[in-house]
């Protein structure tokens, strides 16, 4: 393996600069795309003032494209950072969000809540979130018990809560009167279809907040993916640090289920490959890699719009079918090992 430079600002301003290009890049290829044709000569009208504001590609890119891509971006950009945070606390290169089970109980809280009648203004949310931070403690609870922090054995936890959490989820479905449980159906694997502005107007500020505390927790995360005691030693606080964390991660997770269901492997894929080509630093790794994953969704998302347009797939499903291989192939090559690539 050959040396890395070192890690310096200039180069973390400079490379997350760029991901941010290509982001941009990636909106405005998105926006062009889709079962409606939108010119690129209508786009760049909207953008100079000069389309009318009575023409329907107006309608298209801001009314139904733009939430939904920028919808799509946030939620990859919060899975992606969980992934991250996941795999350096857990020191395993197989934990995510939606593999420890964390977004199917973030998914069970919000079933819950739309049965209890609750809105999605701030009920929904709630139950969520509270569902996310249930699932975190009992895999962490009964991962530990025993056993001491062995990584694996809380990946397997977190696999098994998924799975239960997935069936009542499915048992609520299957067996209530209420129109809108019936409706998530297609909700459960992922869906950016019904994207508006509202929902995003929670989720900016909130992950603004608790992706800027998450990178100040960088050097620590560094330490602690070296082994917790060194980090000890080396004078991090390591259960405050790894409670905060997972506190935040949860918080953020939740809101993003709430929204947008159960989008599945952007956790897993994103990050490890941000690894594999920058290295473990997370003062590099984190926005980096959370800005990879809001390109990748936005490109996932895009294909489950056109793939078998006019009708349309859930987001999930694509990236299930990019994620679920590759989580076979990190099983096999890595197994519980962490890799330092």
């Amino acid at each position: 393996m050959g040396t890395r430079k070192p890690l310096t600002a200039s180069r973390v301003i400079l490379l997350s600069a760029a991901f941010g290009v290509f982001l941009l890049f990636a909106v405005a290829l998105s926006l062009l795309l889709g079962t409606a044709e939108v010119s690129l000569q209508k786009m760049v009208g909207l953008l100079t003032g000069s389309l009318g504001a009575d023409d329907p590609a107006r309608l298209i890119l801001l009314k139904i494209r733009l939430p939904r891509i920028i919808h799509a971006a946030l939620v990859g950009f919060s899975l992606s950072l969980g992934g991250v945070i996941f795999q350096a606390l857990l020191r395993n290169p197989l934990a995510d969000p939606f593999i420890l089970g964390i977004s199917s109980g973030a998914a069970l809280g919000a079933v819950l809540g739309i049965f209890l009648g609750f809105t999605f203004n701030l009920g929904v949310p709630i139950m969520s979130f509270s569902g996310a931070l249930l699932t975190l403690y009992l895999v962490i609870t009964l991962g530990t018990r025993k056993m001491g922090m062995e990584s694996s054995t809380i990946l397997l936890t977190g696999v098994i809560l998924n799975a239960f959490f997935t069936a009542i989820i499915m048992f609520f479905i299957s067996t209530t009167a209420d129109s809108r449980l019936h409706s998530m159906l297609y909700w459960l694997y992922g869906d950016l279809s019904q994207s508006r502005y509202g929902p995003l107007l929670v989720l900016v500020p909130v992950l603004l907040i608790a992706s800027g505390v998450l990178y100040g927790f960088a050097r620590e995360l560094n330490l602690i993916t070296a082994g917790e005691e060194s980090a000890f030693q080396l004078g991090a606080e390591v259960e405050r640090t790894k409670k905060l964390c997972l506190v935040l991660v949860s918080l953020v997770i939740g809101l993003v289920v709430a929204f947008s269901g159960l989008i599945g492997f952007v956790g897993l894929i994103v990050p490890h490959l941000a690894r594999m080509a920058f290295g473990s630093d997370h003062r590099l790794l984190i926005p980096v890699a959370s800005l990879a994953g809001a390109l990748f969704l936005i490109a996932a998302d895009t294909l489950a719009r056109i793939v078998i347009s006019p009708s349309e797939l859930p987001v999930g499903v694509i990236t299930a079918f990019l994620g679920a291989p590759f989580f076979i192939y990190l099983l096999k090559t890595k197994g519980s090992q962490w890799s330092q690539s």
